[in-house]
């Protein structure tokens, strides 16, 4: 469809069709445009109130604002379209909500938007909106890190291999590759739970001094420094944290965001990797309850959440790189920095939100299948047990000897085709077959597996965070 009208074809919410992994989550209606044009109306009611407050404002000015500032009575096709000639939505946005707030006490739509900066209010929306986005994300992270603690619990000591550069390894269980991912989902929820309490509002201005409001104040009876009572005040309505000063060009608290997406993203990714390879048709250790299908092989199950959290962490990477590289912002406010983050921490917020919905699922869903790692662990035909003969061994002939006996062993066994205890015995004179039953056995060589899982599982998430 084409069309020279700009309104055409263009729908004001994104469908999310090329992005099934943060489609319908709680993330993706978090941070749809519907969410940011009111989180932007929250940070202008708020700060009106905040001026009530604080005495810049009449007591009925914030509730005038508050009421006229809902989503559903702006057209944010129209706000986008007309931030092209200002650059931000802030300016067609305050535009209309004058409006709206002078048909309702036109004594008030002066306060609308006073003293403050178009990016006061997209900082401090952005923030809100990263605060909503991130209630849910914790959410789905507890819940996500529960499923694998029953995970971790139930499979204890359930004997897999262990892998190392592709390659079967020694012995391991289960319950400790599950323990493993519960560290890192937990690691995740204490670097996003410290980051949400973190996160601030933005009041400075036209440059950072708050110069208008004191301007503002001349005019009646406040005391102090009314410039700090209002950011106190600011960030009280919303809520969000209280800076220190404002952080126009000093984007700490973005940088920090986009860190801890990246990093859960990642975490959440190692999962998904690991579910993807277990799953191979010629591995089968897990399966996904409810595999997808394929459109053109109607025998295939395809791991999708795992693939669709995959498919995440490849890309909150790149796009918290493009917020830590808004740190270098020139000026009290700069030109380009600023705007270039709008639309990579929104995608980082979701594509991490819907990840973390979806490994909630997938964990919740996951079918271990404890014959298949039984099976895979005799594949080598001992050979994944060849580390403990060697130190066994060493104990009974030496060091020495035992090398010397090994290698022969490896190389019947690979010529033949017979399993490395049954190449031992022809090459060994003497060995008790006792110890070599017990040396053949995988679930003698699982070290502390089973005291590492359950120390893992004594974590738990920081509540106080």
């Amino acid at each position: 469809m084409t069309s020279t009208d700009e309104t055409a074809g263009c729908p004001e919410w994104d469908t999310g069709l090329l992005a099934p992994v943060r489609a319908g989550s709680p993330a993706e209606a978090a941070t749809g445009d519907l969410a940011v044009l009111q989180a932007l109306l929250d940070a202008e009611a708020a700060l009106t109130r905040a001026q009530s407050a604080v005495g810049l404002a009449p007591a009925a000015a914030g509730h005038s604002v508050t009421e006229a500032a809902h989503a559903d009575r702006f057209d944010a096709r129209s706000l986008a379209l007309r931030a092209r000639a200002g650059g931000n939505p802030v300016i067609p946005l305050v535009a209309d909500l004058t409006h709206k707030v002078a048909q309702r006490a036109s004594e008030h739509a002066e306060f609308v938007h006073r003293g403050a900066t178009s990016q006061d209010i997209v900082d401090t929306a952005l923030m809100l909106v990263a605060a909503r986005t991130l209630d849910l994300t914790i959410a789905d992270l507890v819940r996500t890190g529960e499923e694998l603690a029953l995970l971790a619990d139930a499979h204890r000591d359930t004997p897999m291999p262990a892998r190392t550069l592709t390659q079967h390894a020694v012995p391991t269980t289960f319950g400790l590759k599950a323990a493993g991912w519960r560290s890192l989902v937990l690691d995740a929820h204490d670097r996003i739970a410290r980051v949400r309490l973190s996160l601030p509002a933005q009041l400075g201005g036209a440059a950072g001094t708050l110069a208008a409001f004191h301007a503002y104040a001349n005019h009646g009876d406040n005391e102090g420094d009314v410039g700090l009572a209002l950011i106190a005040a600011y960030a009280a309505e919303l809520p969000l944290a209280a800076p220190d000063m404002p952080w126009h060009t000093l984007r700490t608290p973005v940088a920090d965001l986009g860190s801890a997406l990246a990093f859960t993203a990642g975490a959440l990714g190692k999962i998904a990797a690991d579910v993807l390879v277990l799953s191979r048709t010629e591995i089968g250790e897990v399966a996904e309850s409810a595999g997808g299908d394929s459109s053109a092989m109607p025998h295939k199950s395809n791991p999708v959440r795992a693939t669709l959290i995959a498919s995440a962490a490849r890309q909150v990477p790149s796009l918290s790189a493009v917020l830590h590289g808004s740190l270098a912002a020139e000026d009290e406010r700069p030109a380009g920095a600023w705007h270039a983050e709008w639309q990579p921490l929104r995608d980082a917020l979701r594509l991490t939100g819907g990840a973390a919905h979806n490994a909630a699922e997938l964990c919740a869903d996951l079918r271990i299948l404890p014959e298949r790692m039984r099976r895979n662990l005799d594949l080598t035909g001992g050979l994944i047990l060849s580390e403990r003969l060697s130190a066994e061994l060493a104990q009974v002939i030496g060091r020495g000897a035992a090398k010397e006996l090994l290698a022969k062993a490896s190389r019947r066994a690979a010529e033949h085709g017979t399993g490395l205890v049954e190449a031992l015995r022809q090459e060994s004179d003497g060995l008790p077959e006792a110890l070599l039953r017990t040396l053949a056995d995988p679930l003698g060589y699982l070290g502390s597996a089973a005291s590492l899982t359950d120390r893992a599982l004594a974590r738990h998430p920081h509540r106080d965070l």
